[in-house]
């Protein structure tokens, strides 16, 4: 895995931040939730995923930008990111908590990632007005992303 410089982490939370549209700012407050080891067992808010509006979220250059940075098992889509780790097979790695975690602060299990938190307002600097005090993705897109990942296992 490349490590990035500062600058270049500094232009990917920018380009994340300037290309999210408005309507998801009007996202709600972030969903209780607990870590337990490395993960958050409890689906956020009690909500069930589904894995075709998760494929939707993580394929959306405008909403999860997860193929910004992740390759993935999506050949239909064009220019998927090398910076980060391969989605395909992830949720034969990884269970459900864990996928979870990594969605919500994915800090929690490795500071140094360049990552946003999907699910998390606190500790995050040069937010846009818009997005101040709202997390990137809701509880219900989370699961949503989670149900998904859950079902890539080749």
């Amino acid at each position: 895995m490349r490590v990035l410089t500062s600058s270049v982490r500094r232009i990917l939370f920018a380009l994340c931040a300037a290309t999210l549209p408005t309507a998801y700012a009007q996202a709600p407050a972030v969903a209780p939730y607990a870590v337990t080891g490395a993960a958050i067992v409890a689906p956020l808010g009690g909500l069930t995923g589904d894995a075709l509006r998760g494929r939707a979220i993580v394929v959306d250059r405008q909403v999860g930008m997860c193929l910004l940075c992740h390759p993935g098992p999506f050949p239909e889509e064009r220019f998927q990111g090398n910076l980060a780790p391969d989605l395909a097979s992830i949720g034969r790695r990884l269970d459900a908590g864990q996928l979870r975690l990594r969605i919500v602060d994915s800090r929690r299990v490795n500071p140094e990632t360049t990552m946003p938190a999907y699910h998390r307002i606190d500790g995050r600097m040069r937010v846009a007005p818009a997005w101040s005090g709202r997390p990137l993705l809701t509880a219900q897109q989370v699961e949503d992303v989670v149900a998904l990942l859950a079902t890539l296992r080749d």
